[in-house]
């Protein structure tokens, strides 16, 4: 195994860090070994700094195949400010900015290149790499190259091929979403040799996860956002135009919101982009055309309007929050709508018929965890084979849940599904259930089944958790070609005969009103004294100031989390600003004298005020 001091050394002196994060060293122990390496950890765990330091350490060039320009620039700027040798190619780059970057790489001054699968591809990029000498291959994002991954890149196809063309150079592929079968797919598509794989969790403790059925859309997103002003958050969305629709919502409620999706001029999406990183307290509405590669650490929340496709591309979702280990909130809205648009994409597809299977295991998973009644990180993580204790840190820990026996309810449901002939959805047959007449239940002589107003004792808002609950355990299915018309499956009819019982969240289904949900990211503010929140208000001014001046996001110059460290140690002289997370010796180089003046005339000015 590969002596770590160095490695050690290093992260100190450049990054400014006192020690690595679990499962680091073993990964770059294993890459400084020259071994090949599949690392699968959580988002914010510090993936990039398994190859940045052993490229540091090596020397030599490390090539980094990254998906998002928005990544490679943001990690090349980080990189800059700590006195690294980096570069990036890909389209948004000027003329002079690509020729001083090949002019780098023909002096070998480059420890580390950033560039897009694309590029890659393109043989004179490759010629130009060859001739560089590649040490290191990072791919970046690697569940990129799996066909029915909801990240798939047709290009990373080709990073296999580049390798061999390089001299079977060593790898490592990094990613924070990938089940078993995934990390096969990366595993036949990128990697030759025999390699080491790290699978290092996927827990992300400081996020709190929640989930809420839809009641009312505008009115949940509006609770939700109050009490983050000036906390940056994203709010994901299933379309283009509600991404604009909400963002003008959202400023009419006194937010300030932007929207983003792949429809927009790559000029306003870049603009909207660049708003994102180097504001405080925006909120950006979004497909999920925006996140991905998204370095920003300091996004305080994670909203979707929608329910996701699946529970990878959640999880991914909700990682862009929180990445400085700092607490921070998730909410994911989801209703039946959501659900049967899912299923007919996935019918409608052109994915091979066991493909679609998959993919409709993977929807029931992501239903389960919606309608979960356990701790909800417990379900989440026992998808990806993690079993863990009880969280304390979702809303189902911390507001209780309370399963009663619903096997009326459900018989009630069945029943009104079957006598209907298995063909009509959830309004109609709640319409049965309450009671309620129209033209439709008595075009159908509805009016006159035995089960017609046998469920009063429950409000549409609670049958509808009922139907979601059902589906949600198997005991009920709709037919996507049928427009959702409810049949009931071999255990539903188990239950119906009373040969099985069934239990459903009570607090789903008596739900009067959703809770306005508390902040997690508040708790920041809240733990410093007014004095402090002053001090760090300030520091956060005199960095927005270097920011704009290098036309960088905030992060890039200090994460939050090193503002924080300010504001507790207080450092007085340079070498105590060592003491700082994340300021190394480029950054106190650089910063260290501007921000010990913003920390000076603060306690200047609390002397003065005490006087």
């Amino acid at each position: 195994m590969a002596d770590l001091n160095g490695a050690a050394a290093q992260l100190h002196k450049t990054f400014g860090f006192g020690d690595f994060r679990p499962g680091q060293a073993d990964i770059i122990s294993a890459v400084l070994d020259g071994r090949d390496v599949l690392a699968v950890m959580p988002t914010g765990g510090g993936k990039s700094l398994c190859y940045q330091l052993p490229a540091i350490v090596s020397g030599g060039l490390t090539v980094v195949i990254s998906p998002l320009i928005a990544l490679m620039r943001n990690q090349v700027a980080q990189l800059q400010t700590y006195g690294v040798e980096a570069a990036s190619l890909n389209s948004s780059n000027g003329p002079a900015e690509t020729r001083a970057a090949y002019e780098a790489l023909e002096r070998g001054a480059l420890r580390l290149l950033y560039i897009a699968p694309e590029r890659l591809a393109l043989g004179e990029t490759r010629a130009k790499l060859k001739r560089a000498g590649v040490t290191l291959l990072a791919i970046d994002e690697a569940h990129c190259v799996s066909q029915w991954g909801h990240d798939f890149r047709p290009d990373y196809l080709t990073i296999g091929d580049a390798a061999a063309e390089l001299g079977d150079v060593q790898r490592i592929a990094l990613t924070a979403t990938a089940d078993a079968a995934t990390r096969k797919e990366i595993e036949a598509k990128l990697f030759q040799r025999e390699l080491a794989i790290f699978v290092h969790g996927f827990d992300r403790p400081n996020l709190r996860l929640a989930m809420q059925p839809k009641s009312n859309a505008r009115r949940q997103i509006t609770d939700f956002v109050k009490g983050r002003e000036g906390e940056s958050g994203i709010i994901y969305c299933a379309s283009r135009k509600q991404t604009e629709d909400l963002a003008e919502f959202l400023n009419g409620q006194g937010f300030r919101a932007l929207a983003y999706h792949a429809g927009m001029s790559p000029e306003d999406r870049s603009k909207n982009q660049d708003a994102f990183l180097q504001e405080d307290g925006l909120i950006m509405t979004a497909t999920i055309a925006f996140g991905m590669g998204i370095d920003k650490p300091d996004v305080r929340f994670v909203m979707h309007a929608n329910m996701p496709k699946s529970l990878e591309a959640y999880y991914q979702e909700i990682g862009r929050a929180g990445r400085d280990g700092l607490p921070a909130d998730t909410l994911t809205l989801y209703g039946l709508d959501d659900m049967r648009l899912r299923r007919t994409q996935i019918e409608d597809g052109d994915a091979s018929e066991n493909q679609k299977r998959i993919e409709k295991q993977r929807l029931n998973a992501l239903i389960a965890l919606c309608e979960a009644p356990r701790c909800r990180r417990q379900t989440l993580l026992a998808y990806f084979g993690e079993d863990v204790e009880q969280c304390g840190n979702c809303d189902l820990c911390i507001d209780g849940v309370e399963l009663i026996d619903a096997t009326i309810a459900a018989q009630k449901a069945m029943s009104a599904i079957l006598r209907t002939g298995e063909r009509f959805g959830t309004e109609h047959l709640i319409a049965i259930l309450r009671g309620d007449t129209n033209d439709r239940i008595t075009q159908f002589n509805h009016d006159k089944l035995p089960t017609f107003g046998v469920g009063t004792d429950h409000s549409k808002l609670e049958w509808r958790s009922i139907f979601r609950q059902l589906y949600g355990a198997g005991v009920i299915s709709f037919d996507v070609a049928s427009y959702g018309a409810w049949s009931v499956s071999q255990r539903g009819r188990a239950i119906l005969k009373g040969k099985e019982k069934i239990e459903l969240r009570k607090e789903a289904m008596s739900r009067k009103a959703d809770k306005p949900s508390r902040s997690a990211g508040a708790a920041l503010s809240k733990s410093l004294s007014d004095s402090d929140r002053t001090l760090f208000d300030a520091l956060k001014a005199a960095r927005l100031a270097l920011a704009k001046e290098s036309g960088v996001p905030a992060f890039v110059i200090l994460a939050d989390r090193s503002l924080l460290d300010m504001v507790h140690i207080k450092p007085e002289r340079r070498e105590q600003m060592l003491m700082v997370h994340g300021v190394g010796q480029s950054k106190l180089e650089k910063y260290g004298d501007i921000f010990l003046d913003v920390l000076r005339r603060h306690k200047q000015q609390s002397k003065d005020q005490a006087a």
